[in-house]
């Protein structure tokens, strides 16, 4: 996500005009970066990586056998329908001019950057041009789109782990457009457009912790509250399948996120640099946060544990990760291994609620963690450009903005969800039948099984 300090904003305010000619483009576009643009390239490419194959394979190897295909399956279509949705008009929702709510269309079907992409020629763009938080990016705006789209395909990917192993595919499919218009375009474009009102109350989110993390957690437990608990939940064994298949899809999702956070300086910078780092640190952090408290209370570590620990480590570090110290990444981290742990343990199970793989636990809750201490650890002097040269620092100002947009984010995506749920399963119904998911959605939705 770019990053500005009032808004870490994006392409609310391009021109169709000012692209009208490929002569008119180059006259008004600044040089292209070809350092900047080499990183966004590899990044846009790690980001992909995260969900296609990395969390197909971590979801995949916490369900049962008899689900294994269907899962990932889901991680596989979702990437293809929301690229499509993205093009046709997901991005042009998220960071067209619009209102301080929804973009408008000026980038539908990729409407202003055809031709260049066609010709092939290198333009910059503009963000946020006549705002007080305007900047001007190096990078050619496709390769933009394309990192954005990468954002925008895994959050609704990340849900698929709340309700895994009972909701029909036609649902799903129906789901992710619905929500990926109605739910993750209006929050991307208010937090991360210049133009977007929580961005004008000062709110911050480096790489996603409300507009991804918090978005897809909330949206999971709601779906996970419809569709109801799984048959033979708290009866039968429902243990994963296959924890290999697991931890290479975390070890994946953890390399991939150099690209989710680092690749949100949107540049070859010192920002990205310190992005990295404290990614790292906030990831290895939490999982010995998870082992410990896992450690203590069963007297035995598991690799599930520490494999969720580091992936809510991820989480909590994404909203803070280009505005934080490494010793703040260090209490993130920690903190959200702790927490993420007891939510997953024993909240759950004291609600009754049934998060097959944690999605709310580790994502919701995560992300939650971290954009609430991102107001209270943010650096000043790292935070600073020159559209604001103080910097924004932690405070408890800071710390009430981001309660308010993490507060936003929550009754938005919770109440759209909802209604989005309710009329799809009056329409085609959302849960597969009792016989069905006792046979496996693998079968009963794919004709298909696994032979390992």
């Amino acid at each position: 996500m770019p990053r500005l300090p009032a808004a870490v904003a994006a392409v609310a305010a391009v021109s169709l005009a000012g692209f009208s000619t490929p002569a008119s483009a180059a006259d008004a576009a600044p040089p292209i970066d070809t350092g900047d643009t080499a990183w966004m390239l590899v990044s846009t490419a790690l980001v992909l990586m995260m969900t296609i194959p990395g969390l197909a394979l971590f979801y995949a190897g916490m369900v049962r056998r008899k689900n294994v295909l269907a899962t990932l399956m889901q991680s596989f279509a979702i990437c293809c329908i929301v690229t499509v949705v993205w093009m046709v008009a997901g991005y042009s929702l998220t960071f067209g001019n619009g209102t301080p709510y929804i973009g408008d269309l000026s980038r539908f079907m990729l409407n202003g950057i055809g031709a260049h992409i066609a010709k092939g020629a290198d333009i910059g763009f503009t963000l946020g041009a006549g705002t007080p938080n305007a900047t001007t990016m190096t990078i050619p705006e496709s390769i933009y789109m394309m990192f954005q789209m990468t954002f925008a395909i895994i959050t609704p990917a990340l849900i698929t782990g709340a309700f895994a192993e009972r909701m029909k595919f036609s649902a799903l499919c129906a789901f992710t457009v619905l929500w990926s218009l109605l739910v993750y375009a209006p929050v991307a474009h208010w937090v991360w457009s210049p133009l977007g009102w929580v961005a004008g109350l000062g709110a911050i989110d480096f790489a996603g912790g409300t507009v991804v993390h918090i978005n897809a957690g909330v949206a999971g437990l709601v779906t996970a509250l419809v569709l109801g608990k799984r048959v033979g939940y708290g009866q039968d064994d429902l243990s994963p399948f296959n924890l290999t298949y697991a931890v290479i899809g975390a070890s994946l999702l953890w390399v991939g996120w150099f690209g989710f956070n680092a690749g949100s300086a949107l540049g070859a910078n010192g920002r990205a640099g310190m992005a990295m780092a404290t990614t790292q640190i906030a990831a290895a952090a939490a999982g010995v946060g998870w082992m410990v408290a896992e450690w203590a209370r069963t007297g035995k570590p598991t690799v599930l544990g520490i494999i969720s620990g580091a992936v809510g480590g991820l989480v909590a570090i994404t909203p803070a990760a280009g505005y934080v110290l490494p010793g703040s990444a260090l209490i993130i981290g920690l903190l959200a291994g702790v927490i993420c742990f007891w939510t997953a343990t024993s909240l759950k199970h004291m609600l009754g609620y049934d998060d097959s793989l944690d999605a709310f636990g580790v994502h919701g809750i995560g992300g939650i963690v971290g954009a609430l201490l991102t107001g209270v650890f943010a650096y000043g002097p790292l935070s600073a450009t020159d559209a604001n040269p103080a910097g924004i620092s932690g405070s408890l100002k800071q710390l009430g903005v981001q309660a308010e947009a993490v507060a936003v984010t929550i009754v938005w995506c919770a109440v759209v969800s909802f209604v989005l749920l309710k009329i799809i399963d009056a329409a085609i119904g959302l849960r597969v039948s009792r016989d069905d998911e006792q046979e496996g959605l693998d079968m009963t939705q794919h004709g298909e099984r696994i032979n390992i």
